[in-house]
């Protein structure tokens, strides 16, 4: 391979990904779209997909963001939460009547 040929491949990361203590390691490209990494790690986890969530630095990742643009580098490390249901009871709650109709 000629050094012009080496310089067209993109660098593979290895990036940790960590959930409840369970580490599995990823080799991604470095502008590969994180919604390709969510799957393998949703189903490496035994997860539906969509249900976790994945911070790097305190920040939540998007599933459009790249490694390249959060500038990741090799050996980073991701952490995966279970995505927090909210449940509403507004619709379950009564209304009071408004003051004065008593």
């Amino acid at each position: 391979m000629s050094a012009e040929e080496n310089k067209d491949q993109k660098p593979k990361l290895n990036i940790t990904i960590n959930y409840e203590g369970q580490p599995i390691t990823v080799k991604v490209k470095a502008n590969m779209q994180f919604k390709k990494i969510f799957e393998v790690a949703e189903q490496k986890f035994g997860k539906d997909q969509n249900t976790l969530r994945f911070h790097y630095e305190g920040e939540r990742l998007l599933p459009e963001d790249t490694p390249a643009s959060r500038g990741m580098e090799d050996g980073d490390m991701i952490d995966a939460h279970l995505q927090q249901v909210h449940l509403s009871l507004y619709p379950f709650v009564a209304r009071s009547p408004s003051p004065g109709r008593w």
